[in-house]
């Protein structure tokens, strides 16, 4: 069960946090070196698959965290700050043996990542956070509105249109198809539960750690801007700025060819 697969197979597993079962995917790789990846909001581990398979001198980690993908939606809608930093903390200590790892998230994984740098310092060698910033506000109630099923995808589109959205591609990114339709495999009402637990001012996490931090900005975000993003890495020693000029929130989709090149350049000096 525990084996390796080819990189663009993935082997998922699975392992308890607490008393919820999350489900991991292990890209493979004989490296020591561990990166674990932290997709955003209604997406899942294989939000950076395409740069996996181009890791090869890493072995590459990637959580579905709690409510999204193959993992279990707490019945409590538990989607607090701390449930979050815990369940890394557990696919650390039971799945990796306690291994230090270095930590690439976005939007949500991305404050996921560095909160969780703050709170242990021992476990994380570096950080890479793709948009997403310190002083938050959002809003997904929209979540709360979008149909469980959808007869087809492209009505399922249409009802992120419905919404107002317009990043469709990235919201529609972990939709999956069963016998009752097309819909999205997180929870949808928990989206809402866990952005406004998210929403907040979160620079003395950002200004606690101490290990390089890689902060990726989309110039034509919808999250980050890029007077927050200059003030972050001017407040805090040891990170760097890249800006995406034609990029938005996702700026490893937008552009995967230059996120991938600005990733292993970093990579590259952790160690």
């Amino acid at each position: 069960m525990q084996h390796f697969q080819d990189m663009d197979t993935a082997a998922r597993k699975y392992f308890k946090s607490g008393n919820h079962t999350l489900s991991y995917l292990d890209f493979g790789g004989e490296s020591r070196h561990i990166l674990l990846t932290l997709h955003g909001h209604m997406n899942d581990a294989r939000t950076y698959s395409e740069l996996a398979s181009k890791c090869t001198d890493w072995r590459v980690i990637g959580l579905d965290q709690r409510g999204h993908g193959w993992s279990e939606h707490p019945q409590d809608k538990d989607y607090s700050r701390e449930s979050y930093l815990e369940d890394i903390l557990n696919l650390i200590r039971i799945e990796l043996g306690g291994q230090p790892v270095t930590l690439l998230g976005h939007s949500l994984g991305g404050v996921n990542a560095y909160q969780f740098a703050a709170r242990y310092p021992e476990l994380v060698h570096a950080v890479i956070v793709e948009d997403i910033g310190v002083e938050i506000n959002a809003d997904l109630s929209f979540a709360e509105a979008l149909p469980t099923r959808s007869s087809s995808l492209q009505e399922l589109r249409k009802s992120l249109e419905h919404a107002g959205i317009k990043a469709i591609d990235y919201f529609s990114e972990s939709v999956f198809e069963d016998e009752r339709g097309w819909g999205f495999r997180c929870d949808l009402k928990g989206m809402v539960i866990s952005q406004q637990n998210l929403n907040g001012v979160w620079w003395d996490d950002w200004l606690a750690s101490r290990c390089p931090i890689l902060l990726i900005h989309g110039k034509k975000s919808f999250v980050l801007n890029a007077d927050q993003a200059e003030r972050m890495v001017s407040r805090r020693p040891n990170t760097k700025l890249e800006i995406f000029e034609p990029c938005g929130h996702g700026v490893h989709s937008d552009d995967p060819y230059r996120f991938y090149q600005v990733v292993s350049e970093f990579l590259a000096n952790v160690f």
